[in-house]
């Protein structure tokens, strides 16, 4: 499968890194399967007078030698996980974490839970009308190394 990844720069050789920390799952390197939504995410940069670069890598469909993590929709179980990479309290060990993105209408429901503003249940009753889109977060570097593939960089 080809995955895609938005930068300021070419990515030509991914690393763990250079991640930021509270991200929706964790330290990682962070890929989507859906083109638009890497040129949608790049386009924040064009916005802020920066360089704005659309990444593709060629990537197996199978992460079963991993030990990956699937979240297919915004439900507790993607709350719970997201709350904890958010907050910095994920001791889990997963290598690939696979699952729906809180874009911006996902994130502000995510963020008035957090607030404390809304309850968990109606978090999630409000998430259960959002369809997931995709972000695939590769948490660990042999992951990275074994599974990615450079095939180009196009800037925006």
């Amino acid at each position: 499968m080809q995955l895609f990844h938005a930068s300021t720069v070419v990515v030509d050789t991914p690393d763990v890194l250079h991640s930021r920390s509270f991200l929706d799952f964790g330290c990682g390197f962070y890929l989507t399967t859906i083109r638009g939504q890497a040129v949608k995410y790049a386009d924040r940069f064009l916005r802020r007078g920066k360089t704005a670069v659309v990444n593709s890598y060629d990537c197996p469909d199978d992460f079963a030698q991993y030990r990956p993590l699937r979240f297919e929709r915004y439900d507790e179980a993607w709350l719970d996980f997201v709350t904890s990479c958010r907050t910095e309290n994920d001791d889990t060990s997963f290598d690939i974490v696979i699952g729906g993105i809180a874009d911006d209408k996902v994130f502000r429901t995510v963020d008035l839970f957090y607030a404390g503003e809304i309850t968990k249940e109606e978090c999630l009753r409000r998430l259960v009308y959002e369809q997931p889109n995709c972000q695939i977060c590769f948490r660990s570097q042999q992951a990275i190394n074994d599974c990615l593939t450079f095939i180009e960089a196009t800037e925006l």
